[in-house]
């Protein structure tokens, strides 16, 4: 009888919050393609977001886990600070820019997520839009609906192609008209979905595009910086690193970093990590971001602020953890050069990844072939310029199948 009281309550949700999937998509897609294997059926799951091994287990690295199991109880159990320990923070952005001395204005937040949306409440105006990639994280839509703003994009380069300066340009120029500032966020180094980073000369060009534009109202650029810690091109990232630094030490553009310790230290469920605005130390800028965060969450957990400040003290344990983040570099770059040449030798073209997760395959019609894919116990999360594949599940064995079935599912 309860049971029949507590259900068909839609009524008391206001209108706006009604009609919603019951799971996120990729999510759910995941859901389904354990549910079928679980069945018994043989199924190639990329749908999935966290690191996974050959046997499919998921990836701990052990030199976060011996640093998880020495915490003590006064490191996990008090509240930290409403804005995160302040040590914490200068720790984290000291991962990235060793050779800065203060986080700037910066709070601790749970996962990138949280750092996403924080930026979102502080830079934006309810009803205005937010700039990304096209593709883009699903997720950043989702965040920005949820805040009552919208999302634009701008084209993320394809392959051997360079950054279109023109509608990167017409993309923040149309912003600045019609709303007068400009939050855009950046998933760069390691981009999620491609897997590709820009150029050196890609960089430049936006970098000046967003230098001409602040001229014109308030520009703010927040890297995401979710898969650094996996590239095939560690030069690389460290360089794109510093241009990012320089840009931000100019102090025309607003420059800051969404910050997590989901994928870097394999504590996904922790939910820890930081918005950060290493070349900014205005008092208004933290006391806005602190306010957020007493409204939004209160405090974030203290464990994983206790764990990075004892990483920061250690050195054998900094060199393990390099280490294994080199160890699954390797075996992501392994397991991109197979699908590569699985690719090529069903006649396609090859993605050439650089780092995190994922990569796209481009597709015509991504929803049918998704479908179709499906329907060979084949999953890949559909988006409107492809098919996001992860890298971080499919074992290099099970390259060739998946490259035979999406020619087949390309052909019909």
């Amino acid at each position: 009888m309860l049971q029949g009281t507590l259900t068909g309550m839609t009524d008391q949700l206001i209108p706006t919050r009604r009609a919603f999937p019951a799971d996120d998509p990729i999510f759910a897609l995941n859901a389904e393609a354990v549910a079928r294997k679980a069945a018994g059926e043989s199924i190639l799951n990329a749908t999935v977001g966290a690191l996974l091994d050959d046997s499919g287990q998921l990836v701990v690295l052990d030199s976060v886990m011996d640093l998880w199991r020495d915490l003590t109880a006064l490191e996990i159990a008090p509240y930290a600070p409403i804005a995160g320990d302040p040590a914490f923070l200068k720790a984290l952005v000291k991962r990235h820019w060793p050779q800065l001395d203060s986080a700037g204005a910066a709070c601790a937040t749970p996962g990138g997520s949280g750092a996403l949306a924080l930026s979102l409440r502080n830079f934006l105006e309810p009803g205005q839009t937010l700039l990304s990639t096209a593709p883009f994280w699903g997720p950043y839509a989702t965040l920005a609906t949820e805040n009552g703003m919208h999302l634009a994009t701008a084209p993320w380069p394809a392959v051997g192609q360079a950054l279109d300066g023109a509608a990167w340009d017409a993309a923040l120029r149309n912003l600045m008209k019609t709303q007068g500032r400009v939050l855009l966020w950046l998933n760069d180094p390691c981009h999620n979905p491609t897997g590709r980073s820009l150029s050196t000369a890609d960089r430049a060009v936006l970098s000046g595009l967003l230098r001409e534009v602040s001229a014109l109202g308030p520009v703010t650029l927040l890297l995401d910086f979710a898969y650094l810690d996996y590239t095939r091109e560690p030069g690389a990232v460290a360089a794109a690193l510093e241009d990012y630094a320089a840009l931000g030490a100019e102090g025309r553009v607003l420059v800051g970093a969404s910050l997590s310790l989901s994928k870097s230290m394999t504590l996904y469920g922790a939910r820890c990590g930081a918005l950060a605005f290493p070349w900014c130390g205005d008092p208004a800028l933290q006391a806005a971001l602190t306010q957020s965060c007493r409204g939004t969450w209160s405090n974030c957990a203290k464990a994983p602020q206790s764990l990075l400040l004892r990483l920061a003290k250690d050195g054998k344990a900094q060199a393990r953890l390099a280490a294994e983040h080199r160890h699954w570099s390797e075996v992501l770059a392994a397991r991109a050069s197979a699908l590569d040449a699985a690719l090529e030798a069903e006649g396609m073209d090859a993605l050439h990844w650089q780092g995190g997760f994922f990569v796209t395959v481009p597709a015509a019609d991504p929803g049918a072939a998704s479908g179709r894919l499906k329907a060979e116990g084949v999953y890949t999360v559909p988006l409107p310029e492809g098919l996001r594949v992860g890298l971080c599940a499919l074992r290099p064995i099970e390259a060739p199948r998946f490259a035979q079935a999406l020619r087949r599912a390309a052909a019909r």
